[in-house]
């Protein structure tokens, strides 16, 4: 069976998770980042659920999305009370998963037009 690869052109797409990172298309990131379809907002401060607060989140809600993937790392671990209640204060739905499963969920998502945003919580260096 011959196969062929396509790549998605109407969004950016995560090409591998690691422990540590994440390679969305061709760069690797280190570092705590936001992932909209068409933009990355690099530098993102939180690096676990235990910092991440709701000043944090501000810059995810700027983008106006209809739902949220947290990705925790390694494993699924939820947000303070507080956090999940900034999302819905906004109407915006949040899912926390690991990394892995969030970028299979964002690609699944974007793949269908939704306006989805992924955030990957990294330890950074």
């Amino acid at each position: 069976m011959e196969l062929s690869l396509e790549r998605p052109e109407d969004f950016l797409f995560v090409r591998r998770v690691e422990h540590d990172a994440v390679t969305v298309v061709d760069r690797r990131f280190t570092q705590s980042f936001v992932l909209a379809r068409d933009h990355v907002i690099e530098n993102w401060p939180p690096t676990d659920t235990s910092s991440l607060d709701p000043q944090a989140v501000e810059p995810i809600l700027a983008l106006d999305p209809e739902v949220v993937l947290l990705g925790t790392g390694i494993r699924q671990a939820f947000p303070s009370a507080e956090v999940q209640a900034a999302f819905l204060r906004k109407g915006v739905g949040i899912e926390v998963m690991d990394n892995a499963a969030a970028a299979r969920t964002h690609a699944v998502l974007a793949s269908e037009g939704r306006n989805v945003v992924v955030a990957f919580l990294l330890p950074g260096n």
